[in-house]
């Protein structure tokens, strides 16, 4: 089976040899990645200029550096570089939880993810998150001695493919979004959740006249019962695994249903 790999991390992402290598094992694996960190940057698609892809070898494994975002190398990836579209398209795995909406709409993890799904091929997001603080863990994640965790990560990640790929990839189902406890092995317990209505305030701070720069200030806000969700599966240490629909609705009442239709003229048609 043909698995398309991509990431935000980029090409020295430490989780990308052990990703790699654990899916080798079973699939035909392409590898397409971002030539440099592109995180925080969603689905973008270069509109303007040139993408560049260059061929390189890292860790054993053939690699294909893209100068453009994580959803352009799974375009690239799946349309014009290899023979036919892959069968599973796979992003990550991401330094970093991708859990609640917030964090899930701005994730280049998720973008590429959601770009497979709108190919037409089934897609698969994977993160870690950190276990302490954040300006604590992530230097350590991205240096050498993480690479024990990435490697547990990558067999856990590998074993969830397997699964899906062979129970079939659930029917209605766009991405499914799976974040794993820094530290987790194959032993970690795994729940079905669903994705926590999450926000943020402020992520910017002031660091001169007119200029300002992100620092990841802002407070989370949980906007709903978190029970059941991806938020509360990483507070408990366990791995989350979110069926995400991109297309749907989740329907309007009735009373303002008949007033938006009232407003533009037409007849209302109740909830919808």
């Amino acid at each position: 089976m043909a698995v398309l790999v991509t990431n935000d991390d980029g090409i020295d992402s430490p989780a990308l040899v052990p990703f790699a290598d654990a899916l080798a094992a079973k699939h035909d694996v392409r590898v397409v990645v971002p030539d440099r960190e592109r995180s925080w940057i969603g689905k973008a698609i270069t509109r303007h200029g040139d993408v560049v892809v260059e061929e390189r070898s890292v860790g054993g494994h053939t690699v294909w550096a893209c100068s453009g975002y994580p959803a352009d190398c799974v375009q690239l990836g799946a349309h014009l570089m290899f023979d036919g579209l892959p069968s599973l398209v796979v992003s990550g795995v991401n330094i970093g939880y991708n859990h609640g909406l917030a964090y899930l709409v701005s994730s280049g993890t998720v973008g590429a993810a959601a770009e497979g799904a709108i190919s037409g091929v089934p897609a698969i997001a994977f993160s870690v998150g950190a276990d302490r603080a954040w300006d604590e863990w992530y230097p350590w994640a991205r240096s050498k001695d993480s690479i024990p965790m990435w490697v547990d990560a990558a067999a856990i990640a590998a074993d969830i493919v397997a699964v899906i790929t062979e129970e079939g990839f659930p029917e209605g189902i766009d991405v499914i979004n799976v974040n794993i406890p820094s530290g987790a092995d194959l032993g970690t317990e795994r729940r079905i959740t669903s994705l926590a209505r999450v926000g943020y305030d402020r992520l910017f701070s002031r660091s001169g006249p007119g200029v300002f720069r992100h620092d990841f200030g802002g407070m989370i806000h949980v906007r709903s019962d978190p029970n059941g969700s991806d938020i509360e599966a990483a507070d408990a240490g366990v791995v989350s695994i979110t069926p995400i629909v991109l297309a749907g609705s989740g329907g309007i009442p009735a009373q303002l249903g008949d007033a938006l239709s009232r407003r533009s003229g037409s007849s209302g048609s109740g909830e919808f």
